[in-house]
């Protein structure tokens, strides 16, 4: 079976380009573990261990990123190798190598791959690597007891350090207890000076005189809280008037609006959503004005489509006229195609009869000859004999008359002949015309004036369209405009409202101040100071609201004017097509428009007037804010005065406690105690030190003679190439002088005379050859003629054929049954191995889920496979859509978006591993790359406890062998419980940045420092 063995790596992403920067790593059995933080190198060397078995590099890239950048290595060329030493499936030894190199060039990178190694190593060096082993087991002999005085100097270490870390507690706390007594004595002194309390002046104090300083405390705060209950009774009853205030202008502003905001929205808004409905407003205005826009463009692109169509049917028009009168012209009322047949008729019976004509002279010539001549006449026609001369004598002067008559009958037929030829050619001249006239009347004309009404409607459809338009843009622009009016109201209003919570969340302050103390009489007293104060208020307000009632008259007028104008604008546009009274409307806007701009001027004048009222109520207010923010900063330094005191005396009382918990506790003894326990264990640590060098001494003598061993070794190898190559050597100095031999046996001028001959005779050969590639195309001309004539006999040999073709088409459908037969059966085989594996993953899946998963809400998942139902009848490809559910109690569900992260990746780990189990026969080697991510910490001591049990179950194979990739040394640390791990590899950057590899233990864990 196959395994893995060793990996050496150099120049690949991270790892360093010098021979000093080299990388090996050797892979355990059954178990490989991978630990270092991101970007140390940890999925480079599966990478490198995919590329170097299977040639393919990672994803997203096409080998330059892979190999280390020349300019971090500031190189020009890099060289990159990875080797990899394993077994194969019979157990023989395997050296594989893969070399890359990285040029940069001017703008860019050059990558290529050399040549690779495939090595079987020989039987030759096993006494040698037998002398290896021994010497490397020795070592690990060594470490391992190099391992144990670790663990001891480790526990010592550790056991130190815990003494260091209380002895240094210890006098931690003794003396923060002495800075506890003068921090103490030093809070009482100021407080004691700020309070201006006498007897305080001198440290340190005893308990005398701190139980003095804290009944003078008391009676302080007590008189302190009674003065302030009395200012933040003043604050509230001007809190309150200040609400009621705002309550009112409030109430105020909704009356105004309410009526027109309700119409519009059909609720009363606030000023997002009043700011929402106007952009919404705004938005359907520029949609509005787009859609009017398109469809004018439509509008006009119509009109021009229809004066075009119109222009054409009159032009197709015209024509037609031209060419009838041609066509009546030339043959009358009557039909064109019926009266050129009638003459092409007449032609035919007048040439018939001419040709009649031109051999009548003859004929009657020949008869009148042969009745004179011949002794007993016949009819030349009927061969009936005369029986008498009286009947011959009629008949030959018959045929003489009309031998005078046929030259004159001729020619008067030519003529007539002439002229019905002369008239058909000149209507089959006309023919084209007639073509193109019917084309008019039958197509070009009806689909023109079909396309002139369909035009004609489109032109009527947007003309209402834009009219529709503008009547819904002028009637949303109108409410516009009407919301506008209102938003300064709505924003000062909110203005109130946040007041109103402002006001309300000071008077909950102080209300949760004044807690316990009677405030029936304050009210009352707030109560007259509200009806003595508003006066002035309500002058100043009864004046505001005068005049925005005359401004609100005057934007009802503005708003009355503004729809007069919109709908004469509505109906100036309705009209547009009437040219007589646009001047009227044109009139009546230039007056709308004075009329708008004498409203705006006496709004103005208006504003100006109410000005000066907005400015006394603005000074009133500033007023008010000065002596509310005077009481507050009153109040707040009271309390800040009062709040500084309590920390002070918390703070003393919390000193004083610890001191005396210190004294109770004896700490003194106890760190004088774990003092002489530190000298001991020191005394330890030295011990165990010592030892530990003397191992290490002994394990480098070891490496030594490893090392000479090696070196040994290469040079057995060098001396066993050396020898390769001599022999080799050998060989081809003999081949040369046996070729020397052979040309000096030869005869030069011989062969020079031999090679004009045979020159000469290549050139009578290409001589004969163009003779012969003439002869060749007139016999290829020859053979394509025949091939023709061949042709042209279509049924020549059928019966032949067919017998052929039914003996072909038998034995195919023969062979298309057996087929059938065989994809039958070989489909139910298919389909059997098919649910047997589902089977048997899914048992696999099942067992490691519930070995692992320690949630209650999943019992187990499993891959369902279904058959897709779309493939075709055609098709006879079978495909399958996979899936994976979970099974709570009775119902199977898909995992797909009902799972969290972690059951994901859990779910995922564990079905690779049933994969590898079912299929990887011969080589169950199997990489997991950070398992445990998004798993808690329940989940990840279960996962390492399931790959715990899974590399037990399967350690009695031999091609086993798992790789771990992983950041949580806590998932490492589970994982070294077991007796399979004892050594991890610690992947790290070291000074340069280049990536090393570590052999580690697992003990080593804890006191490991990043």
């Amino acid at each position: 079976m196959a395994k893995i063995e060793k990996m050496s790596i150099l120049g690949v992403r991270s790892f360093g380009v010098e021979d000093k920067d080299k990388q090996i790593i050797t892979f355990f059995n059954p178990l490989t573990i991978l630990v270092g933080p991101n970007g140390a190198g940890k999925t480079t060397i599966i990478e490198c261990l995919k590329y170097i078995s299977t040639g393919d590099f990672p994803p997203g890239t096409k080998g330059n990123s892979f190999v280390h950048d020349p300019k971090v290595a500031n190189e020009t060329d890099v060289r990159a190798q990875i080797r990899l030493q394993f077994r194969d499936v019979n157990g023989e030894l395997i050296a594989v190598q893969r070399s890359m190199v990285c040029t940069q060039k001017s703008k860019k990178t050059e990558f290529k791959t050399l040549e690779g190694v495939i090595t079987r190593t020989k039987d030759r060096y096993q006494n040698h690597q037998r002398t290896v082993k021994e010497k490397e087991k020795r070592l690990s002999d060594c470490k391992r007891e190099l391992d144990r005085a670790s663990k001891e100097c480790q526990r010592f270490n550790s056991e130190k350090s815990e003494l260091l870390i209380e002895r240094g507690r210890l006098q931690l706390q003794a003396d923060r207890h002495q800075e506890h007594i003068k921090v103490r004595d030093s809070l009482i002194q100021a407080l004691s000076a700020q309070l201006e309390l006498d007897g305080f002046e001198q440290a340190p104090f005893n308990d005398r005189q701190i139980a003095v300083f804290h009944e003078l405390l008391k009676e302080r705060q007590k008189s302190d809280t009674e003065a302030a209950n009395q200012l933040m009774v003043r604050i509230l009853s001007f809190w309150v008037v200040y609400y009621i205030n705002k309550e009112e202008q409030i109430r105020k502003v909704k009356s105004r609006h309410s009526e027109e905001l309700t119409l519009l929205l059909g609720y009363f808004p606030n000023k997002k959503q009043l700011e929402d409905w106007l952009h919404s407003k705004s938005t359907e205005i520029n949609e509005t004005r787009s859609r009017h826009a398109l469809l004018n463009k439509q509008l006009a692109s119509a009109e021009q489509q229809k004066n075009y169509i119109s222009a054409e049917l009159r032009k197709k028009e015209e024509q037609l006229s031209s060419y009838e009168a041609k066509l009546f012209d030339a043959c009358g009322s009557q039909d064109f195609d019926s009266n050129l047949n009638k003459l092409q008729d007449e032609i035919e019976k007048s040439s018939k009869q001419r040709a009649v004509l031109a051999g009548a002279t003859a004929v009657y010539s020949q008869f009148i000859t042969q009745l004179t001549e011949e002794s007993q006449s016949c009819c030349p026609v009927c061969q009936r004999v005369f029986q008498t001369e009286a009947e011959l004598q009629d008949v030959i002067s018959d045929l003489q008359s009309k031998l005078r008559l046929a030259p004159d009958k001729l020619k008067s037929t030519e003529s007539e002949l002439k002229k019905r030829e002369k008239k058909r050619d000149e209507m089959m001249g006309l023919k084209p015309i007639r073509q193109t006239v019917v084309e008019l009347q039958e197509r070009d004309i009806p689909d023109l004036r079909n396309r002139l009404q369909a035009v004609n409607r489109d032109f009527a459809r947007l003309k209402g369209e834009i009219e529709e338009q503008e009547t819904l843009l002028q009637t949303v622009l109108s409410e516009k405009e009407g919301a506008n009016a209102c938003l300064q109201d709505i924003t000062l209003m909110e203005r109130y409202q946040t007041d109103i919570r402002d006001v309300e969340r000071k008077i909950a302050q102080q209300e949760a101040k004044l807690l316990g103390v009677d405030l029936n009489r304050t009210v009352l007293q707030v109560s007259q100071e509200k009806q003595e104060k508003k006066h002035l208020w309500d002058t100043v307000t009864s004046k505001i609201e005068l005049n925005q009632k005359m401004k609100q008259d005057q934007q009802n007028q503005i708003q009355e004017l503004k729809s007069s104008v919109n709908e004469l604008r509505a109906e100036k546009l309705q009209i547009s097509s009437s040219v007589q009274r646009r001047q009227q409307l044109e009139e009546q806007t230039v007056e709308l428009t004075t009329e708008v701009q004498s409203l705006y001027r006496e709004i103005k004048e208006a504003k100006e007037q109410v000005f000066p009222l907005d400015a006394t109520l603005e000074k009133l207010q500033q007023d008010k804010e000065d002596l509310i923010n005077k009481r507050t900063a009153s109040s707040k330094e009271i309390q800040e005065k009062m709040n500084g005191i309590k920390e002070k005396v918390k703070d003393i009382n919390k000193y004083v406690k610890e001191i005396e918990n210190y004294i109770q506790q004896g700490k003194e003894e106890y760190k004088k105690q774990k003092e002489c326990e530190l000298d001991e264990v020191n005394s330890q640590l030295v011990a165990c030190e010592k030892q530990k060098e003397k191992i290490s001494k002994e394990m480098e003598i070891i490496r030594q003679d490893i090392d000479t061993q090696k070196i040994q070794e290469r040079w057995l190898e060098d001396n066993l190439t050396l020898r390769k190559r001599n022999e080799e050597l050998k060989e081809v100095e003999d081949k040369i002088k046996q070729l020397a031999k052979e040309m000096g046996e030869m005869k030069v001028p011989q062969l020079k005379n031999e090679q004009k001959h045979l020159e000469e005779k290549i050139e009578a050969l290409k001589r004969n050859h163009h003779v012969a590639l003439g002869r060749q195309r007139g016999f290829e001309e020859e053979i394509v003629r025949f091939k023709k004539e061949l042709r042209e006999s279509q049924f020549k040999d059928a019966e032949e054929k067919h017998r052929e073709m039914m003996i072909v088409m038998r034995t195919t459908e023969l062979v298309n049954k057996d087929l059938d037969i065989y994809y039958k059966a070989l489909d139910k085989a298919i389909m059997t191995f098919h649910s047997m594996k589902m089977q048997e993953i899914n048992k696999i899946i099942r067992d490691l889920w519930r070995s692992t998963y320690r949630g209650q809400d999943i019992e187990y998942i499993e891959i369902r496979s279904d058959a897709d139902e779309n493939v075709s009848a055609s098709d006879k490809r079978r495909s399958y859509n996979y899936r994976v559910v979970m099974i709570k109690g009775d119902t199977a569900l898909d995992m797909r978006g009902r799972c969290s992260a972690g059951q994901k990746v859990l779910a995922s780990l564990i079905i690779r591993l049933a994969l590898a189990e079912t299929f990887c026969l011969n080589c169950g080697i199997l990489a997991l790359d950070e398992p445990t991510t998004n798993l808690d910490r329940e989940n990840i001591e279960s996962l390492a406890l399931a790959l715990v049990e899974i590399i037990k179950s399967r350690s009695r194979q031999r091609n086993f062998q798992l790789l771990v990739i992983t950041h949580d040394e806590d998932f490492v640390e589970l994982l070294g419980r077991s007796e399979y791990v004892e050594t991890f590899y610690r992947i790290k950057k070291n000074i340069d940045q280049c990536s090393e590899i570590m052999k580690c233990s697992v003990s080593s864990l804890g006191s490991y420092v990043h």
